[in-house]
């Protein structure tokens, strides 16, 4: 392996080195969604199973509009 050679395996290193150091908190924060997603679910389905069934809602075709009250 010549010099040239050397210095583009460490250029290429270093660029990847960067880009997983760029990539990196991107990662995290969407593991860390995934958790508590998670545990909100599990949570849910834990308060579902204590409360019981609950009667199911009957929803209409279009959302219901409320107006803020101006002063």
């Amino acid at each position: 392996m010549n010099t040239t050679q050397l210095q583009a395996l460490i250029g290429t290193l270093v660029v990847l080195g960067m880009l997983v150091l760029i990539a990196l908190p991107a990662v995290i924060g969407a593991l860390h969604d995934r958790r508590v997603d998670r545990q909100l679910r599990e949570a849910a389905e834990r308060q579902a199973a204590i409360d019981g069934p609950r009667p199911e809602r009957r929803t209409s075709g279009s959302a219901s509009r409320r107006f803020a009250r101006t002063a």
